[in-house]
C-alpha cells in the first residue's frame, strides 16, 4: 500500500494549523474595523495567495476541494433550517413577498443585462443564479449594531434568512440549465438533465433526512448529536457527488427534512454550528487565494456589468415585491439596499461551478471573488444607511 511521505503530512498539518490561527487573527481584527469578518478573511488569502507572497505549498492543491466541499455541505445543511414551514408561516406574506421578488428580478436582470452585452447564455445563468446569494452573518451584524428594532429592521432580517434558500433553489435549476447548454445537447436532454440533478439531490436529501430525524431525538449525548448530523451530513454530500447531483442541494433538502420532522431538530443544527467556523475560515482564506488579478482585468466588462445588473436588480426586486398594501413606502424604497451584502453561499455557488464546468469556473470565479469583496465592503454600509433612513418612520 503506497503512503504519503512525512513532508506532505508535515506541511499539510503546519498550512491548516497555521491558517486557522492566522484567520483567528483576522476575526478578531474584524472587530475593530469598518471591514467585515469576511472581506478581511478574502483579502487575507489573497495576500498569502499565488497572485501575490505565494506562501502557500503545493499540498493544498490535494486537501482544498475537500475543505472547500464540507464547508459547504455545512452551509446547506444549516440553511435547510430556514425552510421549517412553522417558521414560514411566522415570517408573514411581506418576507415571502419580498425574499421571493428579489430572487426572481435579481436573477431576470442579470441574465438579461450580461446576454445583452454579448456574453454566453451559460455564462449568463450562472452568474444570474449566483447573485441572488446574500450574506446573513453580514446583515446581522450591521441590524444588531445599529440597534434598530422596528418593523424595517424585522423584515430585513426574515428576508436574509431565507433568501439564500431560494438562491439555492434557483441555483440548481438554473446551473443545470447552464450545464446542458454548455455541453451542446437539445432542449429534451436539458429538461431530463434538470429534472435528474435537481429530483435526484431532492430525493437523496429525504431518503438521508427521515432516518436523521428519527436518530435525533432519540440520541441525547452532545458529542452523539454531533457524530450522527456529521456523519449524515458527509454521506450526503458523498452520495451526491457519486451520483453526480448537487450536493448543495441534497444538504439544504436534508436540513429542511430534519427542521420538518424531528421533533429536536435543534440538536442536529447546533452541532453542526458548533463545529462550522474553522471549515469557514480555511474556506473564505482558499478563495481569496484562488484570485488571480490578471484573469479579473481581462474580462473587466463581465464583472462590471454584474455588479451593476445585480445592483439595480436587488433594489427593483426589493421594491417590486413591497407593495403599498404590505409595507410603508420608507420600506419599500429602501429595503432592496439592504440585501447587498453577499459572501459564502455565492462564493459556494462559484466553486460549483469551478468543479464541474472548470472552463467556465476560470472566468466565473475571479468576478465572483472580487464583487464578493465590493459588496462585503459596500454593502453593509448601504444597509446601515437604510437603517437610519428608516428609524423614524
Amino acid at each position: 500500500m503506497e503512503t504519503l511521505p512525512d513532508t506532505f503530512i508535515a506541511e499539510t498539518f503546519i498550512v491548516i494549523g497555521g491558517l486557522l490561527l492566522l484567520g483567528l487573527l483576522t476575526d478578531v481584527l474584524g472587530r475593530y474595523t469598518f471591514l467585515p469578518r469576511v472581506t478581511l478573511l478574502l483579502l487575507f488569502g489573497f495576500l498569502i495567495g499565488p497572485a501575490m507572497l505565494d506562501v502557500l505549498p503545493a499540498p493544498r492543491v490535494s486537501w482544498e476541494p475537500f475543505i472547500s466541499s464540507l464547508a459547504l455541505m455545512m452551509i446547506g445543511f444549516l440553511l435547510g433550517e430556514k425552510l421549517c414551514l412553522s417558521s414560514l408561516r411566522k415570517s408573514g406574506k411581506r418576507i415571502i413577498n419580498i425574499s421571493l421578488s428579489a430572487v426572481i428580478i435579481t436573477a431576470f436582470i442579470v441574465f438579461a443585462g450580461l446576454t445583452l452585452l454579448g456574453f454566453s447564455i451559460a455564462v449568463a445563468l450562472l452568474l444570474a443564479a449566483i447573485a441572488t446569494a446574500t450574506d446573513p452573518a453580514a446583515t446581522l451584524d450591521v441590524v444588531t449594531e445599529s440597534g434598530q428594532h422596528n418593523a424595517f429592521t424585522e423584515t430585513i432580517l426574515g428576508v436574509v434568512a431565507i433568501d439564500d434558500v431560494w438562491g439555492l433553489l434557483a441555483f440548481g435549476v438554473l446551473f443545470a440549465i447552464a450545464e446542458t447548454i454548455h455541453v451542446g445537447t437539445g432542449a429534451n436532454a436539458i429538461l431530463i438533465h434538470m429534472l435528474r440533478d435537481l429530483g435526484g439531490a431532492i430525493l437523496l436529501g429525504v431518503l438521508l433526512g427521515l432516518p436523521l430525524s428519527w436518530l435525533s431525538g432519540r440520541l441525547r449525548g452532545g458529542e452523539l448529536n454531533l457524530v450522527e448530523a456529521l456523519g449524515m451530513v458527509l454521506l450526503c454530500g458523498g452520495l451526491a457527488m457519486w451520483f453526480e447531483v448537487s450536493y448543495l442541494l441534497s444538504a439544504v433538502t436534508l436540513g429542511a427534512v430534519v427542521a420538518n420532522v424531528s421533533r429536536h431538530r435543534e440538536r442536529s443544527f447546533r452541532a453542526i454550528s458548533h463545529i462550522e467556523h474553522p471549515f469557514l475560515i480555511l474556506f473564505f482564506v482558499l478563495a481569496g487565494a484562488s484570485l488571480e488579478p490578471a484573469v479579473i482585468n481581462g474580462f473587466g466588462l463581465l464583472a462590471v456589468g454584474y455588479i451593476g445588473f445585480r445592483i439595480v436588480g436587488r433594489v427593483l426586486g426589493g421594491w417590486l415585491g413591497c407593495p403599498r398594501h404590505l409595507c410603508p413606502a420608507s420600506m419599500s424604497r429602501w429595503i432592496g439596499w439592504t440585501l447587498m451584502p453577499q459572501a459564502g453561499v455565492a462564493l459556494g455557488m462559484a466553486l460549483v461551478v469551478q468543479q464541474r464546468m472548470p472552463e467556465l469556473g476560470e472566468l466565473i470565479m475571479p468576478v465572483v471573488i472580487g464583487s464578493t469583496v465590493l459588496f462585503e465592503i459596500f454593502g453593509p454600509i448601504m444597509t446601515r444607511y437604510a437603517i437610519r433612513q428608516t428609524a423614524n418612520h
